[in-house]
């Protein structure tokens, strides 16, 4: 399929995907405002609250399964499409204005609040930081990226995609290799079983690591400039992925059409991964176990990464059927959402440690978190963000305030 083909039918489909990246983003604020009520030996949050939740535990754990697949994924779509928009120099200077210039100047805004907030939790019981995490002090190669660390990856594999189409079109100027690519992903996509053939990178890359197991997890690289290789080939594979599917957009309707099976599908391997990882946590001091260690690690590799890729077509497929058309409401949360993950996590910390030792449900501690961290967030981005050149910078255009006739402020 030619590259005008597939835009050309896309543009009541970009609604859908746009709220989709979005959400990944904001569902982002929601994961860390319940890692602190998530008990686990050792600790993995900058404080354990002293009234844990096991429903926060699932939707922690449901939350990481897909949710940054999903985003480099919908990464990858979208910058195509800005690369044919706007060409090479045009995409790098966008790239560099909306990834790189956030990084740069984001990273030291937050990583100091953020470094205080550990220091004061630090006074409470299970506060402070974590003992396997790198210094506070940048030290290269190790340099703590914080929840910014999808922006450096961002910026890894706009690097990677360019070099690496540079080299096809250069080698391939007949077209060949691209139409065989195409046809490749198509017959994919088009198997009911698509979701569990992307998973095998990843999931060789979990049974290659003798770390992994003790978490089950893609390993998150916020602790080092040197991106480690499971999050290279899950996210890499995501924003490959996505970046083929623009050229072949008429594809996005067989997902579209089979988010119920997929959906169904993802609950059930949730719903395993999580057995597993609670089995595998506590394994080292149960009783002996009828199989090894090695036989529950390979078993849960081959669940846990055919739930990655099963719950994102869930996701895809339902952001699809359900919204793709123009939502004022989700397209004014998709253009926040960015501004509000770039400040959320000193916040919501602050948050989690004022309430960490009061005798409340966790359940409601996390509610309040919410309720008071995202109001002023939004308000921030109304007023410092949306119709300022931070807006331009963070979304590639400033929004307009536009009168209403009832004397009410709408935004174009």
């Amino acid at each position: 399929m030619s590259h005008a083909s597939a835009v050309t039918s896309a543009p009541e489909r970009l609604h859908a995907l746009d709220a989709l990246r979005g959400i990944a983003l904001l569902l982002g604020i929601v994961l860390h405002a319940a890692m602190s009520f998530v008990w686990i030996s050792p600790r993995i949050w900058i404080i354990q609250d002293t009234h844990p939740s096991f429903i926060l535990g699932l939707l922690t754990f449901t939350i990481h399964v897909f949710r940054m697949t999903t985003f480099f994924l919908m990464a990858g779509f979208f910058a195509r499409m800005s690369f044919h928009r706007r060409g090479s120099l045009g995409f790098v200077r966008d790239r560099l204005q909306r990834i790189a210039l956030p990084l740069v100047i984001g990273w030291p805004l937050v990583y100091v609040p953020i470094a205080l907030v550990v220091m004061w939790a630090a006074n409470f019981p299970n506060g402070g930081p974590l003992q396997r995490a790198s210094g506070w002090m940048p030290e290269l190669p190790n340099f703590r990226l914080t929840h910014l660390w999808f922006l450096y990856v961002l910026l890894e594999l706009y690097v990677a995609a360019l070099l690496l189409r540079l080299a096809i079109v250069w080698l391939d100027a007949s077209g060949a290799l691209r139409t065989l690519i195409d046809r490749v992903l198509a017959s994919v996509i088009r198997n009911p079983l698509a979701p569990l053939v992307l998973a095998i990178p990843i999931g060789i890359a979990f049974c290659l690591d003798p770390r992994w197991g003790h978490s089950i997890e893609v390993r998150t690289p916020d602790q080092s400039l040197i991106t480690n290789a499971q999050a290279w080939i899950c996210f890499g594979t995501a924003f490959g992925v996505g970046w083929l599917l623009h050229r072949q957009v008429d594809l996005l309707r067989l997902i579209e059409r089979r988010w119920l099976p997929h959906l169904v599908l993802a609950i059930v391997l949730i719903l395993i991964c999580f057995v597993l990882a609670g089995v595998m946590l506590s394994a080292p001091g149960a009783p002996k176990l009828p199989y090894s260690f090695a036989t529950l690690r390979l078993v849960a590799a081959a669940f846990y990464a055919a739930a990655i890729w099963v719950t994102t077509f869930a996701a895809l497929g339902l952001a699809l059927r359900f919204m793709s058309g123009f939502s004022p409401t989700w397209r004014y949360l998709a253009d926040a959402s960015y501004w509000l993950y770039i400040i959320h996590l000193p916040i919501v910390m602050a948050l989690q440690v004022a309430l960490s030792q009061l005798d409340w449900p966790g359940l409601v501690k996390f509610a309040i978190i919410l309720v008071v961290a995202i109001p002023p967030m939004l308000a921030s981005y109304h007023v410092l963000v949306r119709f300022t050149f931070i807006g331009a910078v963070l979304n590639g255009r400033r929004a307009e305030k536009r009168i209403l006739p009832q004397g009410g402020i709408a935004t174009a």
